[in-house]
């Protein structure tokens, strides 16, 4: 399973760039690019959709990535990760439920 930090990176390698090019296009400072890529700190969710715009990557698959992996972490040494993620996943669908009957 990839992580935000390795689609990104894949990506940047992939069509031959270095990390200059990518900041400048992306406005985003290539040592926190390069941190982003080795998981060393976080994108905001803006600044996963301009990379992902910027590398022709599908968006929702990239948001996806970075959110499970700031979930995964936050959680990882917690005992009952299991018992967090079904919790997680009814509040959602409460939460939702709510948002629709308003």
């Amino acid at each position: 399973m990839e992580s935000f930090s390795d689609l990104i990176k894949a990506a940047r390698e992939t069509k031959g760039l270095i990390l200059r090019q990518v900041a400048a296009a992306v406005d985003i400072d290539q040592a926190i690019i390069s941190k982003f890529e080795r998981g060393e700190r976080k994108p905001s969710k803006v600044q996963v959709q301009r990379l992902a715009a910027f590398y022709g990557l599908d968006q929702q698959q990239l948001i996806t990535a970075w959110l499970s992996d700031a979930i995964a972490y936050s959680i990882l040494q917690e005992h009952n990760v299991v018992e967090v993620l079904k919790a997680a996943e009814e509040k959602v669908t409460y939460l939702k439920a709510l948002q629709n009957e308003k």
